[in-house]
């Protein structure tokens, strides 16, 4: 869940160099990147899924807490960015692995799917369809949080085995309700992160915010992609 990576607040936690601040060009050209070490690594891992399954808690708490060091020490993005991407794509991948095993081409479709809302928010975005107005911001990131958190329960209830959240990892037709309006969120996400990205742009955040940024934009992605992935799959398994 990006956009609390990006609020426009952190801006005042970054030293601002007017020689070397961040371009529009250079976060498009560090978001490729990304993206193009996710996709790799995905493919690579998806030829040895089987092993990795055993190593998807490991390994994703380790992307974790590479996240949280960025998150924290933004001067890392530009080592640490790349490194995150492959270990979550490590996870994604076998994840998405799995998933293809029990229902063959949901991984295509989801993929699919994620890149077209991605067009689609860009486009309304660009054409002022739907502005990031102070409101909007306010009710996106509430309900992100809100999501988060019946998320962190659920993990802990299941963790624990003291109780278990109804509808989150259920087929039924208001778990798809439900599953729908988190992709819907997610989605809305991708607002803020494009709004972001343009207001620390204007205000000529150091270059490492590229990396940053960039970072941010592939947090919101993995969220929306998995969201997408966990709707297909109960839709197709009623």
């Amino acid at each position: 869940m990006s956009n609390p990576l990006m609020s426009e607040s952190m801006f005042t936690q970054v030293w601002v160099d007017e020689n070397d601040s961040m371009t529009l060009e250079g976060t498009i050209n560090k978001s490729f990147v990304l993206l193009g070490i996710t996709i790799a690594s995905a493919i690579l891992v998806w030829w040895y899924a089987e092993f990795f399954a055993a190593l998807i808690l490991p390994i994703a708490l380790v992307a974790f807490v590479f996240a949280l060091i960025i998150i924290f020490a933004k001067k890392t993005a530009p080592y640490l960015a790349p490194v995150y991407a492959i270990l979550e794509w490590w996870v994604l991948g076998t994840v998405s692995y799995l998933y293809e095993q029990q229902l063959p081409w949901l991984v295509i479709q989801s993929v699919t799917l994620t890149f077209w809302v991605f067009l689609i928010m860009l486009f309304l975005y660009k054409k002022k369809i739907v502005q990031a107005t102070e409101n909007f911001k306010s009710g996106v990131i509430a309900a992100t949080g809100s999501i988060a958190l019946i998320y962190i329960i659920g993990l802990f209830g299941s963790l624990t085995g003291m109780f278990t959240v109804p509808y989150i990892h259920e087929s039924g037709l208001i778990w798809i309700w439900f599953s729908v309006v988190v992709v819907w969120i997610a989605a809305l996400n991708l607002i803020l992160d494009f709004d972001n990205v343009e207001i620390w742009v204007a205000k000529k955040a150091p270059k490492y915010m590229e990396w940053y940024t960039s970072f941010s934009l592939l947090v919101t992605l993995i969220w929306l992609y998995l969201e997408i992935l966990r709707l297909l799959a109960k839709m197709r398994s009623r």
